[in-house]
């Protein structure tokens, strides 16, 4: 099983249990067109800023699925 791993912005790696309710909310809540909109996500006391990397990052490891 593949996993997704990503780090904060503490440098700190986060396993994304349950990768497509977290991308799932990230557009319904960090994007704009399709994009990170650079907005602050926390998750489990993790902080991710939601870059236009980060989103690309999440977006096609669900494709990739």
């Amino acid at each position: 099983m593949v996993t997704l791993k990503i780090i904060d912005n503490s440098g700190r790696e986060y396993v994304v249990k349950d990768p497509q309710r977290f991308f799932d909310h990230l557009i319904d809540y960090h994007s704009n067109n399709n994009e990170g909109d650079y907005s602050t996500h926390e998750e489990n006391g993790y902080y991710f800023t939601i870059t236009v990397e980060l989103y690309t990052k999440v977006e096609n490891f669900i494709k990739n699925q």
